[in-house]
């Protein structure tokens, strides 16, 4: 029996087609459903009274969507990237992206880059976007934890129609950041403002003021300038647990969890973040041999010969601008590069240690848990959930 689905999402949008994307690969495997979409989503939802159809997957970020489907006696499971016109109090299933994770994801891309000075560029609240403050919240915890402040901005103008008035609020308050600065903004449109109002305050990007966006559309930043590091956001995933949970109630069962939160997949890292902001030169220096070689594997005897210090000074110097050591961050490196590697890839974990630099896959286990609280094999299942 065919599955008639209308998928109501703001299809011109990097991040809605991207869902879409994971619908189209539950689509795919199921084979059986068909799906009604169209790019305007406000003009063209469904006649209800004559739509022959038994599921909805409907963006709720989108009040007004919200407002068009309540009281349709359909399944229906709502998608969105930050709640919009969604409560938790109602009992729509929903799956979302987690706005706190991204916030806290972006935080540890800049710490991890030397950073004591961090800033994060927002947008006026409205009632589609409380993802922008929720964001910021979860940033500015995270720095507040390392001990730092964040200076925050969301400015003026909902929009960049006012471009010039927009542009010089923006420039004015980033000429008052402490420099250099590690900057996220709330999304990748909001981040090119920011590179903008760089340009015209004549600050090097990202010497000065390195900038982070959330979403990696991948064409927007590699056309921005400088190229435009980003947040993946897990979109595919999205779509794909909405479809799923959708097939279920059109089913007839029971779903086991009604509101799914789907963390980031990490960070996209362009030019507009590469740099070490660390004042040490001796410690710049070994973090850029470990970021590059720490899974030759690289020893803390190399990195000791690199710099020409002694472990006992180095680790004190080390320790000053990271709060770890050599052998912390080595590892914290390899742990990094193996998530990458399960959570993207199909290689099998004993290829995954050999490609971080274990020698065996029971150390590379012992190791992942402690920095994860997972297995391997355990996290790569839950990356795929």
């Amino acid at each position: 029996m065919i599955k008639h689905v209308a998928v109501i999402l703001k299809i011109h949008k990097p991040y809605d087609r991207q869902v879409l994307a994971g619908i189209a690969r539950y689509v795919r495997g199921v084979g059986n459903w068909s799906l009604y979409v169209e790019d305007d989503p406000h003009s063209k939802l469904p006649n209800f009274k004559q739509w022959n159809g038994q599921g909805l997957l409907v963006d709720l970020d989108d009040v007004r969507i919200a407002h068009a489907v309540r009281g349709v006696n359909l399944p229906t499971v709502a998608i969105g990237g930050g709640r919009g016109g969604y409560s938790f109090d109602e009992q729509l299933p929903y799956v979302f992206s987690s706005h706190e994770a991204v916030g806290r994801v972006a935080a540890e891309h800049l710490i991890d880059r030397g950073f004591r000075n961090f800033a994060y560029c927002g947008m006026p609240r409205t009632a589609f976007n409380p993802w922008s403050q929720g964001r910021c919240e979860a940033f500015s915890q995270r720095i507040a934890e390392k001990g730092h402040t964040c200076h925050t901005y969301t400015g003026r103008h909902q929009t960049p129609r006012q471009w010039e008035s927009l542009q010089k609020d923006l420039t004015d308050w980033i000429k008052t950041l402490p420099l250099p600065v590690g900057l996220m903004a709330c999304n990748d449109a909001r981040a090119r403002h920011v590179l903008e109002a760089c340009r015209r305050a004549e600050l090097r990007v990202p010497e000065d003021v390195a900038v982070l966006g959330v979403d990696n559309d991948e064409m927007m930043c590699e056309l921005s300038s400088p190229p435009l590091s980003s947040v993946i956001q897990a979109t595919d995933r999205v779509g794909y647990q909405a479809a799923l949970m959708l097939d279920k109630l059109m089913s007839g069962e029971t779903l086991d969890q009604r509101v799914v939160e789907v963390s980031p997949l990490g960070v996209a890292t362009r030019h507009s973040t590469d740099v070490l902001a660390v004042q040490d030169a001796k410690v710049a220096e070994a973090i850029a041999l470990i970021r590059d070689r720490a899974c030759e594997p690289l020893q803390v005897r190399d990195v000791l010969a690199h710099a020409g210090l002694s472990r006992a000074t180095l680790e004190v110097r080390f320790k000053r601008v990271l709060g770890r050591t050599i052998h912390s961050e080595i590892q914290r490196v390899q742990i990094a590069t193996a998530s990458e590697l399960l959570a993207m890839t199909d290689v099998p974990i004993k290829t995954v240690a050999e490609r971080v630099g274990f020698k065996y896959v029971q150390y590379l286990t012992t190791v992942f848990r402690r920095a994860t609280g997972y297995t391997p094999a355990a996290f790569r299942r839950r990356s795929r959930q």
